[in-house]
């Protein structure tokens, strides 16, 4: 198999998992619908180019964070589906990786968006 071959294979692995992770997870989903409407508050409010970097990096870390975890909890579902405290720590620091993430989007997002709304409504 040539290397584009393969290379073709692995993306369409990666979309292939992409779309397991918005099927199969709820968290996904709801952040799926926060990412869209920040994206839509963007154009609206006419963010700014760096705006729009620190945002569109918020929202590709909260999926990747999910992702992630998915991932884990998945195998460590796969290891074993008996209670054992190391699985258990593993999937709630992942669990809590993700949050991490989001509240850290989120105070991007109050940042960026807070000063334009005081603006509008003001």
């Amino acid at each position: 198999m040539s290397y584009w071959n393969k290379r073709k294979l692995a993306f369409g692995y990666a979309f292939k998992g992409i779309a397991m992770l918005f099927k199969g997870e709820a968290h996904a989903k709801i952040h799926l619908v926060a990412a869209c409407a920040v994206i839509i508050a963007g154009f609206l409010f006419d963010i700014q180019p760096w705006e729009w970097c620190a945002v569109l990096i918020c929202i590709g870390g909260v999926f990747m964070g999910e992702a992630f975890n998915t991932a884990l909890e998945n195998l460590c579902n796969r290891v074993s589906t008996d209670f054992h405290p190391l699985i258990k720590a593993a999937k709630d620091i992942s669990a809590g990786a993700v949050l991490l993430f989001v509240c850290a989007s989120v105070a991007v997002g109050l940042i960026i968006f807070l000063p334009k709304i005081f603006k509008l409504i003001l």
